[in-house]
């Protein structure tokens, strides 16, 4: 089953991959180990699962300005997520968006944090504002690859 729902770019670019979905807000600094892109956070919904590759689904981003060093880290050791699908931008989501180069979508029609779950595939057209959901089904695994095309 695919559903759509429609937000506000703030970064361009399309991309697809695994979501992560939580209703909580997320860090910057401390949250991952940048090597690797494993959560580590102690008391992270996501902590011990890996980013790299996957389509963020959160509230908003938590923290100070380091949060877009932080994300923009990932980025440069090739263990970023694809895309991010915030309910509530800020700040510190809008430049790391920008510094980090990858799609993201904010304000939509309905609550991505509702409609995504974790491991359903999900396409971010930034330059659009749109993100496409494919639900999950019972054979599908969070290894397969995500895809990310520069626009």
């Amino acid at each position: 089953m695919k559903i759509s729902i429609s937000g506000r770019k703030v970064y361009g670019g399309v991309a697809e991959g695994y979501a992560l979905v939580t209703k909580d807000a997320l860090g910057g600094m401390g949250v991952f180990d940048v090597y690797t892109g494993i959560v580590t956070e102690p008391n992270n919904p996501w902590e011990g699962q890996c980013v790299t590759g996957k389509v963020l689904v959160y509230k908003t981003g938590r923290g100070s300005s380091s949060w877009a060093a932080w994300h923009q880290q990932l980025k440069f050791l090739n263990t970023s997520p694809v895309a991010h699908v915030i309910t509530e931008s800020n700040p510190q989501t809008a430049l790391g968006a920008v510094l980090s180069r990858i799609p993201v979508v904010t304000d939509f029609d309905q609550d991505p944090t509702e409609l995504i779950q974790t491991g359903d595939w999900v396409r971010v057209d930034g330059d659009n504002g749109i993100v496409e959901i494919t639900k999950k089904d019972s054979n599908t695994t969070l290894n397969t690859e995500s895809k990310r095309r520069e626009t």
